[in-house]
Protein backbone atom coordinates (compact mmCIF):
# COMPACT_ATOMS: atom_id res chain seq x y z
CA UNK A 1 0.00 0.00 0.00
CA UNK A 2 3.17 2.05 0.81
CA UNK A 3 3.94 2.30 -2.82
CA UNK A 4 0.71 3.13 -4.52
CA UNK A 5 0.60 6.44 -2.09
CA UNK A 6 4.08 7.07 -2.49
CA UNK A 7 5.60 10.66 -3.69
CA UNK A 8 6.93 9.30 -6.52
CA UNK A 9 3.51 7.35 -7.26
CA UNK A 10 1.57 10.43 -6.52
CA UNK A 11 4.29 12.85 -8.76
CA UNK A 12 3.41 10.42 -11.64
CA UNK A 13 -0.19 11.29 -11.73
CA UNK A 14 -0.06 15.11 -11.26
CA UNK A 15 -1.03 15.43 -14.96
CA UNK A 16 -4.00 13.73 -14.64
CA UNK A 17 -4.90 15.43 -11.85
CA UNK A 18 -4.50 18.84 -12.92
CA UNK A 19 -6.12 18.33 -16.16
CA UNK A 20 -9.19 16.68 -14.55
CA UNK A 21 -9.55 19.80 -12.12
CA UNK A 22 -9.52 22.56 -15.30
CA UNK A 23 -12.90 20.24 -17.05
CA UNK A 24 -14.53 20.78 -13.57
CA UNK A 25 -13.41 24.74 -13.83
CA UNK A 26 -14.45 24.89 -17.23
CA UNK A 27 -17.77 23.34 -16.04
CA UNK A 28 -18.38 25.62 -13.67
CA UNK A 29 -17.10 28.19 -15.98
CA UNK A 30 -19.77 28.00 -18.51
CA UNK A 31 -23.07 27.99 -15.34
CA UNK A 32 -20.85 31.64 -14.71
CA UNK A 33 -21.31 32.96 -18.26
CA UNK A 34 -25.21 32.00 -18.23
CA UNK A 35 -25.51 32.80 -14.64
CA UNK A 36 -27.04 29.45 -13.87
CA UNK A 37 -26.64 27.83 -10.68
CA UNK A 38 -24.28 24.83 -10.00
CA UNK A 39 -24.67 21.83 -7.75
CA UNK A 40 -20.98 21.29 -6.75
CA UNK A 41 -21.41 18.26 -4.49
CA UNK A 42 -22.06 16.23 -8.16
CA UNK A 43 -19.68 18.47 -9.80
CA UNK A 44 -16.86 17.00 -7.11
CA UNK A 45 -17.67 13.50 -7.25
CA UNK A 46 -17.66 13.99 -11.12
CA UNK A 47 -14.05 14.76 -10.72
CA UNK A 48 -12.56 12.69 -7.63
CA UNK A 49 -14.10 10.07 -9.68
CA UNK A 50 -12.71 10.57 -12.71
CA UNK A 51 -9.40 11.28 -11.08
CA UNK A 52 -9.44 8.00 -9.32
CA UNK A 53 -10.47 6.02 -12.92
CA UNK A 54 -7.40 6.91 -14.02
CA UNK A 55 -4.85 6.30 -11.42
CA UNK A 56 -6.30 3.19 -11.14
CA UNK A 57 -6.96 1.67 -14.45
CA UNK A 58 -5.45 4.14 -17.08
CA UNK A 59 -9.25 4.85 -18.32
CA UNK A 60 -9.55 8.40 -19.76
CA UNK A 61 -13.10 7.45 -21.86
CA UNK A 62 -15.44 8.61 -19.42
CA UNK A 63 -18.02 6.93 -21.75
CA UNK A 64 -16.89 3.54 -20.86
CA UNK A 65 -18.98 3.01 -18.21
CA UNK A 66 -16.64 1.91 -15.82
CA UNK A 67 -16.61 5.39 -13.73
CA UNK A 68 -20.15 5.03 -13.75
CA UNK A 69 -20.52 1.04 -12.94
CA UNK A 70 -17.73 1.20 -9.91
CA UNK A 71 -19.20 4.63 -8.35
CA UNK A 72 -22.75 3.15 -8.20
CA UNK A 73 -21.53 0.76 -6.54
CA UNK A 74 -19.04 2.33 -3.71
CA UNK A 75 -21.92 4.98 -3.05
CA UNK A 76 -24.25 1.92 -2.70
CA UNK A 77 -22.16 0.18 0.17
CA UNK A 78 -21.28 3.50 1.46
CA UNK A 79 -24.78 4.06 2.11
CA UNK A 80 -25.40 0.97 3.67
CA UNK A 81 -22.33 0.80 5.97
CA UNK A 82 -23.65 4.18 7.51
CA UNK A 83 -26.96 2.78 8.66
CA UNK A 84 -27.47 2.01 12.44
CA UNK A 85 -27.54 -1.79 11.95
CA UNK A 86 -28.37 -2.94 15.78
CA UNK A 87 -27.50 -6.48 14.85
CA UNK A 88 -23.89 -5.80 14.63
CA UNK A 89 -24.28 -3.83 17.35
CA UNK A 90 -25.76 -5.86 19.63
CA UNK A 91 -23.43 -9.30 19.99
CA UNK A 92 -27.07 -11.61 20.59
CA UNK A 93 -28.46 -10.23 17.44
CA UNK A 94 -25.91 -10.64 15.24
CA UNK A 95 -27.14 -13.98 14.01
CA UNK A 96 -30.09 -11.68 12.52
CA UNK A 97 -31.03 -9.19 9.79
CA UNK A 98 -33.58 -7.29 11.46
CA UNK A 99 -33.29 -5.09 8.94
CA UNK A 100 -32.29 -6.54 6.18
CA UNK A 101 -29.21 -4.45 5.96
CA UNK A 102 -26.63 -7.52 5.78
CA UNK A 103 -28.99 -9.21 2.95
CA UNK A 104 -28.33 -5.54 1.06
CA UNK A 105 -24.77 -6.06 1.46
CA UNK A 106 -24.33 -9.10 0.51
CA UNK A 107 -26.20 -8.74 -2.98
CA UNK A 108 -23.72 -5.40 -3.68
CA UNK A 109 -20.72 -6.73 -2.96
CA UNK A 110 -21.49 -9.89 -5.06
CA UNK A 111 -22.62 -7.33 -7.86
CA UNK A 112 -19.40 -5.29 -6.75
CA UNK A 113 -17.56 -8.55 -7.31
CA UNK A 114 -18.70 -9.24 -10.59
CA UNK A 115 -17.41 -5.63 -12.15
CA UNK A 116 -14.15 -5.69 -10.86
CA UNK A 117 -13.55 -9.19 -11.64
CA UNK A 118 -14.42 -8.04 -15.77
CA UNK A 119 -12.30 -5.10 -14.88
CA UNK A 120 -9.08 -7.04 -13.68
CA UNK A 121 -9.59 -9.26 -16.76
CA UNK A 122 -9.60 -6.83 -19.18
CA UNK A 123 -6.65 -5.35 -17.96
CA UNK A 124 -4.81 -8.17 -17.74
CA UNK A 125 -5.39 -9.56 -21.31
CA UNK A 126 -4.47 -5.87 -22.25
CA UNK A 127 -0.47 -6.58 -20.84
CA UNK A 128 -0.52 -4.56 -17.90
CA UNK A 129 3.81 -4.54 -17.78
CA UNK A 130 3.41 -2.93 -21.50
CA UNK A 131 2.35 0.51 -20.05
CA UNK A 132 4.57 2.59 -22.58
CA UNK A 133 6.29 4.18 -18.94
CA UNK A 134 2.56 4.97 -17.57
CA UNK A 135 1.31 2.91 -14.68
CA UNK A 136 -1.42 2.68 -12.92
CA UNK A 137 -2.57 1.38 -9.50
CA UNK A 138 -4.06 -1.85 -10.91
CA UNK A 139 -0.55 -2.00 -12.28
CA UNK A 140 1.14 -1.84 -9.51
CA UNK A 141 -1.22 -4.57 -7.41
CA UNK A 142 -0.74 -6.52 -10.19
CA UNK A 143 2.96 -6.56 -9.69
CA UNK A 144 2.96 -7.87 -6.26
CA UNK A 145 0.09 -10.29 -6.88
CA UNK A 146 2.63 -11.92 -9.19
CA UNK A 147 5.81 -11.64 -8.03
CA UNK A 148 6.33 -14.96 -5.88
CA UNK A 149 9.30 -12.82 -3.82
CA UNK A 150 7.26 -9.98 -2.69
CA UNK A 151 7.11 -9.86 1.04
CA UNK A 152 3.45 -8.61 0.91
CA UNK A 153 0.81 -11.58 -0.83
CA UNK A 154 -2.00 -10.75 -2.41
CA UNK A 155 -4.81 -12.83 -3.15
CA UNK A 156 -7.26 -11.61 -5.84
CA UNK A 157 -10.05 -10.83 -3.75
CA UNK A 158 -6.96 -8.83 -1.84
CA UNK A 159 -7.23 -6.60 -5.09
CA UNK A 160 -10.64 -6.10 -5.24
CA UNK A 161 -10.89 -5.04 -1.45
CA UNK A 162 -7.89 -3.12 -2.26
CA UNK A 163 -9.48 -1.32 -5.60
CA UNK A 164 -13.42 -0.90 -3.25
CA UNK A 165 -11.08 1.19 -0.52
CA UNK A 166 -9.50 3.38 -2.76
CA UNK A 167 -12.40 4.21 -4.63
CA UNK A 168 -14.87 4.56 -1.34
CA UNK A 169 -11.66 6.24 0.55
CA UNK A 170 -10.84 8.68 -2.10
CA UNK A 171 -14.05 9.70 -4.24
CA UNK A 172 -17.18 10.27 -1.30
CA UNK A 173 -14.49 11.38 1.08
CA UNK A 174 -12.74 14.10 -0.79
CA UNK A 175 -15.23 15.63 -2.41
CA UNK A 176 -17.61 15.36 0.61
CA UNK A 177 -14.49 17.27 2.27
CA UNK A 178 -14.19 20.06 -0.38
CA UNK A 179 -17.53 20.43 -0.40
CA UNK A 180 -17.87 20.88 3.42
CA UNK A 181 -15.08 23.36 3.40
CA UNK A 182 -16.78 25.37 0.44
CA UNK A 183 -19.48 25.58 2.51
CA UNK A 184 -17.93 26.97 5.71
CA UNK A 185 -15.94 29.79 3.35
CA UNK A 186 -19.18 30.69 2.40
CA UNK A 187 -20.60 31.08 5.33
CA UNK A 188 -17.84 33.26 6.60
CA UNK A 189 -16.96 36.29 4.08
CA UNK A 190 -14.64 37.04 6.02
CA UNK A 191 -12.48 33.99 6.25
CA UNK A 192 -12.78 33.35 2.13
CA UNK A 193 -11.55 36.60 1.86
CA UNK A 194 -8.15 36.02 3.52
CA UNK A 195 -8.02 32.66 2.03
CA UNK A 196 -7.87 34.21 -1.57
CA UNK A 197 -5.78 36.66 -0.59
CA UNK A 198 -3.35 34.89 -0.03
CA UNK A 199 -3.29 32.90 -3.04
CA UNK A 200 -3.37 36.20 -4.73
CA UNK A 201 -0.16 37.00 -3.05
CA UNK A 202 1.33 33.46 -3.83
CA UNK A 203 -0.01 32.91 -7.32
CA UNK A 204 -0.96 35.99 -8.37
CA UNK A 205 -3.72 36.08 -11.17
CA UNK A 206 -2.08 35.86 -14.70
CA UNK A 207 -2.11 31.76 -13.82
CA UNK A 208 -3.75 28.39 -12.15
CA UNK A 209 -3.16 27.66 -8.57
CA UNK A 210 -0.68 24.09 -8.94
CA UNK A 211 0.55 21.43 -6.65
CA UNK A 212 3.55 23.58 -6.48
CA UNK A 213 2.17 26.13 -4.78
CA UNK A 214 0.59 24.48 -1.95
CA UNK A 215 3.72 24.83 0.43
CA UNK A 216 3.06 28.37 0.17
CA UNK A 217 -0.55 28.17 0.78
CA UNK A 218 -0.64 27.85 4.76
CA UNK A 219 -3.64 29.44 5.36
CA UNK A 220 -5.73 27.05 2.90
CA UNK A 221 -3.53 24.02 4.31
CA UNK A 222 -5.12 25.49 7.85
CA UNK A 223 -8.76 25.91 6.71
CA UNK A 224 -8.56 22.14 5.11
CA UNK A 225 -7.71 20.84 8.88
CA UNK A 226 -10.08 22.98 10.19
CA UNK A 227 -12.55 21.45 7.69
CA UNK A 228 -11.75 17.87 8.57
CA UNK A 229 -11.81 18.41 12.22
CA UNK A 230 -15.37 19.66 12.00
CA UNK A 231 -16.57 17.39 9.10
CA UNK A 232 -14.19 14.39 9.31
CA UNK A 233 -14.69 12.35 6.33
CA UNK A 234 -15.12 8.74 8.61
CA UNK A 235 -16.97 10.35 11.45
CA UNK A 236 -16.51 6.59 12.78
CA UNK A 237 -14.01 4.53 13.44
CA UNK A 238 -14.66 0.62 14.11
CA UNK A 239 -12.05 -1.30 15.35
CA UNK A 240 -11.78 -4.74 17.26
CA UNK A 241 -9.70 -6.05 20.08
CA UNK A 242 -7.25 -8.60 19.63
CA UNK A 243 -6.73 -9.50 23.16
CA UNK A 244 -8.00 -8.13 26.11
CA UNK A 245 -6.67 -4.37 27.25
CA UNK A 246 -7.42 -1.36 28.84
CA UNK A 247 -8.55 1.77 27.62
CA UNK A 248 -8.68 5.00 29.62
CA UNK A 249 -9.61 2.93 32.86
CA UNK A 250 -11.72 0.53 31.27
CA UNK A 251 -11.24 -3.04 30.79
CA UNK A 252 -11.62 -4.54 26.77
CA UNK A 253 -12.39 -7.85 26.55
CA UNK A 254 -10.44 -9.48 23.43
CA UNK A 255 -12.46 -9.65 20.20
CA UNK A 256 -14.82 -6.90 21.40
CA UNK A 257 -15.55 -4.09 18.62
CA UNK A 258 -14.88 -0.77 19.63
CA UNK A 259 -16.31 2.44 17.82
CA UNK A 260 -14.10 5.51 17.64
CA UNK A 261 -16.18 8.82 17.95
CA UNK A 262 -14.27 10.95 15.33
CA UNK A 263 -16.68 13.22 15.42
CA UNK A 264 -17.26 14.46 19.01
CA UNK A 265 -13.25 14.25 19.28
CA UNK A 266 -12.70 16.95 16.94
CA UNK A 267 -15.39 18.91 18.92
CA UNK A 268 -14.40 17.95 22.37
CA UNK A 269 -14.65 21.64 24.55
CA UNK A 270 -12.04 19.65 26.89
CA UNK A 271 -9.86 19.71 23.60
CA UNK A 272 -10.63 22.57 21.60
CA UNK A 273 -11.31 26.36 22.11
CA UNK A 274 -14.68 27.18 20.62
CA UNK A 275 -15.01 23.96 19.81
CA UNK A 276 -18.15 24.66 17.06
CA UNK A 277 -16.49 27.65 15.81
CA UNK A 278 -15.09 27.37 12.38
CA UNK A 279 -11.78 29.03 13.21
CA UNK A 280 -8.67 28.09 10.65
CA UNK A 281 -5.94 30.33 12.80
CA UNK A 282 -6.37 27.52 15.15
CA UNK A 283 -4.25 25.49 12.97
CA UNK A 284 -1.90 28.39 11.50
CA UNK A 285 1.93 28.33 12.17
CA UNK A 286 0.71 24.06 13.66
CA UNK A 287 2.53 21.10 11.83
CA UNK A 288 0.19 18.62 10.27
CA UNK A 289 -0.25 16.07 13.16
CA UNK A 290 -3.65 14.74 12.20
CA UNK A 291 -3.20 11.47 14.30
CA UNK A 292 -2.51 13.49 18.27
CA UNK A 293 -5.23 12.58 20.67
CA UNK A 294 -7.21 15.79 19.78
CA UNK A 295 -7.70 14.64 16.11
CA UNK A 296 -7.70 11.14 13.87
CA UNK A 297 -8.79 12.10 10.87
CA UNK A 298 -7.02 9.68 9.28
CA UNK A 299 -6.41 6.84 12.37
CA UNK A 300 -3.62 5.82 14.04
CA UNK A 301 -1.06 3.60 14.10
CA UNK A 302 -0.91 0.40 11.21
CA UNK A 303 -4.71 0.84 10.42
CA UNK A 304 -4.46 4.47 9.77
CA UNK A 305 -5.57 5.64 6.88
CA UNK A 306 -2.59 5.51 3.72
CA UNK A 307 -3.95 8.14 1.31
CA UNK A 308 -3.65 10.97 4.04
CA UNK A 309 -0.80 12.27 0.89
CA UNK A 310 -3.58 12.34 -1.58
CA UNK A 311 -5.85 14.17 0.32
CA UNK A 312 -3.46 16.63 1.29
CA UNK A 313 -2.76 17.32 -2.33
CA UNK A 314 -5.74 16.84 -3.62
CA UNK A 315 -8.63 19.10 -1.12
CA UNK A 316 -5.91 21.90 -0.81
CA UNK A 317 -5.44 21.95 -4.48
CA UNK A 318 -9.16 21.46 -5.49
CA UNK A 319 -10.69 24.28 -2.96
CA UNK A 320 -7.74 26.62 -3.61
CA UNK A 321 -8.58 26.71 -7.56
CA UNK A 322 -12.38 27.16 -7.02
CA UNK A 323 -11.87 30.23 -4.79
CA UNK A 324 -9.28 31.26 -7.11
CA UNK A 325 -11.38 31.00 -10.12
CA UNK A 326 -14.88 32.20 -8.65
CA UNK A 327 -17.46 33.98 -6.05
CA UNK A 328 -19.57 31.39 -5.25
CA UNK A 329 -23.38 33.62 -4.86
CA UNK A 330 -26.10 31.55 -2.58
CA UNK A 331 -29.26 33.26 -0.77
CA UNK A 332 -28.71 34.11 2.55
CA UNK A 333 -26.59 31.30 4.54
CA UNK A 334 -25.86 27.83 3.78
CA UNK A 335 -27.34 25.58 5.55
CA UNK A 336 -24.72 22.71 7.69
CA UNK A 337 -26.95 20.04 8.49
CA UNK A 338 -25.38 16.58 8.66
CA UNK A 339 -27.34 13.74 5.80
CA UNK A 340 -26.93 9.77 6.76
CA UNK A 341 -23.92 8.16 4.92
CA UNK A 342 -20.34 6.65 6.21
CA UNK A 343 -18.67 9.42 4.62
CA UNK A 344 -20.97 12.46 6.46
CA UNK A 345 -22.11 14.03 3.30
CA UNK A 346 -24.22 17.15 3.67
CA UNK A 347 -28.09 16.77 4.06
CA UNK A 348 -28.66 19.05 1.04
CA UNK A 349 -26.20 19.37 -1.80
CA UNK A 350 -24.18 23.10 -2.16
CA UNK A 351 -25.89 24.90 -4.78
CA UNK A 352 -24.81 28.07 -6.00
CA UNK A 353 -24.31 30.55 -8.63
CA UNK A 354 -20.44 31.04 -9.42
CA UNK A 355 -19.31 34.60 -10.74
CA UNK A 356 -15.74 34.33 -11.93
CA UNK A 357 -13.35 36.69 -10.18
CA UNK A 358 -11.41 37.28 -13.44
CA UNK A 359 -10.60 36.41 -17.00
CA UNK A 360 -10.21 32.57 -15.96
CA UNK A 361 -11.00 31.25 -20.15
CA UNK A 362 -6.93 32.36 -20.86
CA UNK A 363 -5.52 29.24 -17.78
CA UNK A 364 -8.23 26.57 -17.67
CA UNK A 365 -9.21 26.19 -21.18
CA UNK A 366 -6.09 25.27 -22.05
CA UNK A 367 -5.17 21.06 -21.20
CA UNK A 368 -1.53 20.29 -20.16
CA UNK A 369 0.24 17.14 -21.75
CA UNK A 370 -0.87 14.08 -19.84
CA UNK A 371 0.39 10.78 -19.91
CA UNK A 372 -2.21 8.54 -20.80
Amino acid sequence: MMELFSSRALDSFVNVRTEELRKLLVRVMKKSEVEESVDLGEQLKELTSSIITRMMFRERRSDSGIREEVITMVVELNELAGFFNVSETFWFLRKLDLQGIKKRLKNARERYDVIIERIMKEHESRNHKDAGGARSMLDILLDIYEDKNSEMKLTRENKKGFIMNIYGGGTDTSAITVEWALSELINHPEIMKKAQQEIEQAVGNRRLVEESDLCNLSYIQAVVKETLRLHPGGPIFVRESNEECAVAGYRIPAKTRVMVNVWAIGRDPNQWEDPLEFRPERFEGSEWKITSEKMVSFGAGRRSCPGEKMVFRFVPLVLAAVIQCFELKVKGRVEMNEGSGSSLPRATPLVCVPVARMDIKSFISLEPKVNF
